[in-house]
C-alpha cells in the first residue's frame, strides 16, 4: 500500500511541475502568437527584442501577465499606435493608460536603429496575427 501511494504522489507532483511549467505561473504569456518567417532585419528586430524587451513584453510580444503588456494586440496596430510611438515609448518612457501594469521606463539603452529593427519585427509580428 505504501508503494502505491508513494507512486502516486510521485505522478501527482510530475503532473503539477509539467502544468507549472507550461506556462501556468503568474507570468505566463498573454496572448498566442503565430510567428512568421522572418526577413533579415525582423530577424535582427527579433533579437534585440529578445535581449531588450521580452523581460515585460514577454517572448515575441507576447505579453507577461502581471509584468508587461502584450504588443500582438489590436490596441498596438499601426492606426492607433504609430511607428513614432514605439521610439517615443524608448526615449522617453510611456504612463500607463491602457493597462494597468504600471508606468514603463525610457529605454536609453536602445539606440533609434535598434528601436526600428524591433518596429519592424513587431510589425511583422502583427501582420501574421491579423493586426493590420
Amino acid at each position: 500500500m505504501t508503494r502505491k501511494l508513494a507512486a502516486a504522489a510521485l505522478v501527482i507532483l510530475g503532473a503539477a511541475i509539467v502544468w507549472f511549467n507550461s506556462g501556468h505561473d503568474a507570468q505566463s504569456v498573454m496572448v498566442e502568437v503565430d510567428v512568421p518567417e522572418l526577413g533579415a532585419t525582423e530577424q535582427e528586430g527579433a533579437e534585440l527584442f529578445a535581449a531588450q524587451c521580452a523581460s515585460c513584453h514577454g517572448p515575441n510580444a507576447a505579453g507577461k501577465d502581471g509584468v508587461g503588456p502584450p504588443l500582438v494586440h489590436v490596441i498596438y496596430e499601426p492606426g492607433h499606435h504609430s511607428d513614432m510611438s514605439f521610439f517615443l515609448a524608448a526615449r522617453m518612457g510611456v504612463r500607463a493608460h491602457h493597462w494597468s501594469f504600471g508606468n514603463m521606463p525610457a529605454q536609453p539603452q536602445v539606440s533609434d536603429a535598434d528601436v526600428a529593427k524591433i518596429v519592424t519585427y513587431i510589425r511583422a509580428l502583427q501582420r501574421a496575427n491579423g493586426i493590420y
